[in-house]
């Protein structure tokens, strides 16, 4: 769970395969199923369990999965199966407050104390500074809450922890207790606490939660009859792949599928299944939830200042990433929960997009690079075609 890989409830742009190589090896098609199929198939051999992944480019639709399911019962991965999305949830929730601001329910340069007056505040924290816009696009300086949280530092801990319910301000209040990275909108740093504010603001805006706004403006409008924010519930939906966490390099998987998400919040509690989710990033692109000023406001980018290392160019607009390849670059938002990886592509007009599903979290810097240049391949592949 590494800290700038937005490992805890984050942003990885590179983990999430759901295959059924496990049971009777790879079936592998032509056409786009063959690239596919091959991608998903390498990465269960890189040490993921599971994976799935779904493509769309035009009209065709590909989808393929490696792996098993259970390590326990060696099932296949199920097909279109559920999983937790992680961060992709952030996307969810600033199309929402985007809509908001459209609507001129609030502004994007209203101050976070302005909608949620002493909340943040102590430390040198202070909500009279810090914007909306700011936390959508991770410029608040506000210290990432899940730093903190005990369960995502052993099995052991996850184990003793794993049925622990937060209250939104009760994750605010981890953060307040640490000064700020930086000053408001002078760099960028990854923080899930911003989000979770983003979800707090929704709710005072509306009187309603954010989870009731993803569900009314986004989930029902789409038809995204498996998406859902489970609350308190700690269960994946069936059918599902377990997932699986490696706490150190090298070490045994353990199974981390069952915990409660209200952990995550608005920063990453979502579950949903790879067809709905792929439905929502062409929808998103193509114009569908959004206005053109909001759209303009969404893909306004900043450079994602400590990502650099490991996704170089990339760039953070409000709650979504951008991503240069070999034919320009593409836009998406990766995410990752104990032993659960999700990854995605869209290009610019939401024609073609790419969905993966990752089972497992490997520690160790060596087996996450080359599951995440893997990853990344099969993105260009998709967005660019074969060259």
């Amino acid at each position: 769970m590494r800290r700038h890989h937005l490992g805890r409830w984050g942003v990885v742009v590179a983990t999430t395969a759901t295959l059924i190589a496990g049971v009777a090896g790879p079936a592998v098609a032509a056409g786009p199923d063959r690239r596919l199929q091959a991608a998903v198939t390498d990465l269960h051999e890189l040490g993921i369990t599971g994976v799935q992944g779904l493509t769309r480019a035009g009209g065709d639709t590909a989808q393929a999965r490696a792996g098993v399911g259970d390590l326990r019962r060696g099932t296949p991965v199920p097909r279109d199966g559920y999983f937790r999305m992680g961060s992709n949830t952030k996307t969810f929730v600033s199309v929402v407050v985007l809509q908001l601001a459209g609507e001129g329910k609030l502004s994007l340069d209203d101050s976070v104390d302005r909608w949620l007056p002493g909340v943040v505040t102590g430390n040198g924290n202070d909500g009279r500074r810090i914007t909306v816009r700011q936390l959508l696009q991770h410029t608040s300086g506000i210290w990432n809450y899940t730093n903190d949280i005990e369960a995502l530092g052993s099995y052991e801990a996850y184990l003793a922890h794993r049925f622990d319910h937060y209250d939104a301000r009760d994750l605010v209040m981890l953060a307040m207790k640490h000064s700020p990275e930086f000053a408001p909108g002078t760099a960028w740093d990854y923080s899930n606490t911003n989000y979770v504010l983003a979800g707090m603001i929704v709710e005072r805006v509306t009187g309603r939660t954010w989870a009731a706004e993803v569900r009314d403006r986004i989930l029902r409008p789409l038809g995204l009859r498996h998406t859902s924010a489970p609350g308190d519930r700690p269960s994946v939906p069936d059918p599902h792949a377990h997932g699986y966490q490696q706490w150190a390099p090298g070490g045994e998987l353990t199974d981390t599928t069952v915990f409660n998400p209200s952990v995550a919040d608005a920063a990453g509690s979502l579950i949903t299944t790879p067809t709905d989710l792929a439905r929502f990033w062409q929808a998103l692109q193509r114009g569908q939830l959004l206005r053109p000023r909001e759209m303009a406001q969404l893909h306004q980018t900043v450079l994602a200042e400590t990502f650099q290392d490991w996704i170089p160019g990339a760039r953070y607009g409000l709650g979504i990433m951008f991503i240069p390849n070999r034919c320009g670059g593409y836009w998406g938002h990766g995410g990752d929960v104990p032993g659960m990886s999700t990854a995605n592509a869209v290009s610019a007009d939401g024609d073609r997009v790419a969905v993966l599903s990752l089972t497992t979290q490997l520690a160790g810097e060596g087996a996450a690079s080359a599951v995440q240049r893997r990853t990344f391949q099969l993105m260009d592949d998709v967005i660019c075609g074969r060259a």
